[in-house]
C-alpha cells in the first residue's frame, strides 16, 4: 500500500503538530553536525514553532494519511531576524524533516511550492539561513553559499548557520 501525503497551507491550529515534529527532528538531524554544547543551549529555542509563520499562508506542512506531520517549510518576505527587504527577495523559513521521513522529496516538494508562490508574487531572489546539516540539501535544490553566520536566538545565544541565496 502507498502512503498519501499531503502538502497543505498551516494555519495557527498546527502548533502542536509542528513543535513535535521540530523536537522530534531537529536533536536527531543536528546531532552530527554541531556540539553538545551548542545543542544545548540552541535546541529549546529552535524547536519551537512561531505562531506567526503557521498563519503567515506561504508556510506548508506534508501530513499522512492520518495527520501526522512529516515535514514542514515555507517562505516570507520578511526576513526571518525581522524586517522585510527588497519585494524581489525572499526568504525560506524553518523547513524540517521527520527523521523516519528523510529523502522521500518532501522537503523537496515544499521548497518547489514555495518557489512558485515566491515567483509569483515578484520575488526574483531566495535567502536561505540554512543548518550545518541542511547545507548539502540547499546546495542540491540550487542555492549557492554566501559564507558562515552566527543567528543570534537570544543575547548570548548564537546558533552557527551558512547563509545560502539562489535564483528563481
Amino acid at each position: 500500500m502507498v502512503e498519501e501525503i499531503v502538502i497543505r497551507t498551516t494555519s495557527g491550529a498546527d502548533l502542536p503538530a509542528i513543535d513535535a515534529l521540530l523536537a522530534a527532528s531537529y536533536p536527531v538531524l543536528l546531532k552530527p553536525d554541531y556540539p553538545p554544547s551548542v545543542l544545548v543551549t540552541c535546541l529549546p529555542l529552535i524547536t519551537r514553532a512561531r505562531p506567526e509563520l503557521l498563519r503567515c499562508g506561504s508556510y506548508y506542512m506534508a501530513e499522512d494519511e492520518n495527520g501526522k506531520a512529516l515535514a514542514a517549510g515555507g517562505w516570507t518576505h520578511g526576513a526571518p531576524q525581522g524586517g522585510v527587504g527588497p519585494r524581489d527577495v525572499g526568504h525560506i523559513r524553518h523547513v524540517v524533516t521527520h527523521p523516519d521521513a528523510t529523502r522521500k522529496g518532501l522537503a523537496r516538494s515544499i521548497l518547489q511550492r514555495s518557489f512558485g508562490a515566491a515567483k509569483a508574487s515578484g520575488v526574483r531572489w531566495m535567502m536561505c539561513q540554512s543548518t550545518r546539516t541542511a547545507e548539502p540539501f540547499y546546495t542540491a535544490m540550487g542555492f549557492q553559499r554566501r559564507g558562515e553566520i552566527d543567528i543570534l536566538l537570544r543575547p548570548g545565544i548564537a546558533f552557527p548557520a551558512v547563509e545560502m541565496i539562489r535564483a528563481l
